[in-house]
């Protein structure tokens, strides 16, 4: 995780409980790296959970539903974690910009494919991770011709979080209504559009501000 600079507003960042965990983190062993890392474990579990629901029923499956939301959020967790230990710790170390952004990356492909394997739309899976990803190598690409980081939405790392894990917890009702899978498929579709229009939004912006500062040389 980096030490300073561009960060993503984060509102629980300034949470009494956030800043204990974090104070807490800072006295032991544990690095922000090794946090960025668990980020990755916690995304297989969910998307290992989202898969093994798809072929689950009754107490499993709800079983698996409420874990496979519980791990998006601990990835979630580590992404807040991480972040706070290097720059409010000042634990940051030479690779942390790697792993600040690479397991980020992964993490949406296993979640995202593992919910679409898990609800029969692999296809769909597999699209919503790739916009998921390319949202963020827009705001990198901005970020590696010297514009600020675009955190724009509407589908930004958090807002797809909240979505899949909302689907999830929804998903445990669907027997109500006699469904399966609706819910979570859904969420995907709207995953999907959403980061689309997102990486869309950000190039624009990006565009904007490239011509905007070639004009003042």
């Amino acid at each position: 995780m980096t030490q300073s600079g561009d960060r993503r507003p984060l509102a629980s960042r300034d949470t009494h409980w956030a800043r204990s965990i974090a104070q807490w983190l800072v006295t032991k062993s544990v690095t922000p790296n090794q946090i960025s890392q668990a980020s990755m474990v916690a995304a297989a579990l969910a998307g290992c959970a989202f898969f093994l629901a798809g072929t689950s029923l009754g107490p499993t499956r709800i079983v698996l539903l409420l874990l496979a939301a519980a791990f998006c959020q601990l990835r979630l967790l580590c992404n807040l974690f991480d972040g706070m230990v290097a720059v409010e710790g000042g634990k940051g170390a030479p690779d942390g910009p790697f792993w600040n952004e690479f397991p980020d990356r992964v993490a949406d492909v296993l979640i995202f494919v593992g919910a679409g394997m898990g609800a029969g739309v692999p296809g769909l899976g597999w699209a919503a991770a790739a916009f998921a990803v390319l949202t963020a190598y827009v705001r990198e690409l901005g970020r590696a011709t010297g514009m600020p980081s675009d955190f724009s939405g509407p589908m930004a790392k958090q807002h797809r979080m909240a979505a899949i894990t909302a689907a999830a917890v929804l998903s445990v009702l669907e027997p109500i209504w006699g469904g399966r899978n609706e819910v979570l498929i859904i969420a995907l579709w709207v995953v999907a559009t959403g980061a689309a229009v997102t990486a869309l939004r950000r190039s624009r912006t990006l565009i904007g501000r490239l011509k905007a500062d070639n004009t003042k040389h």
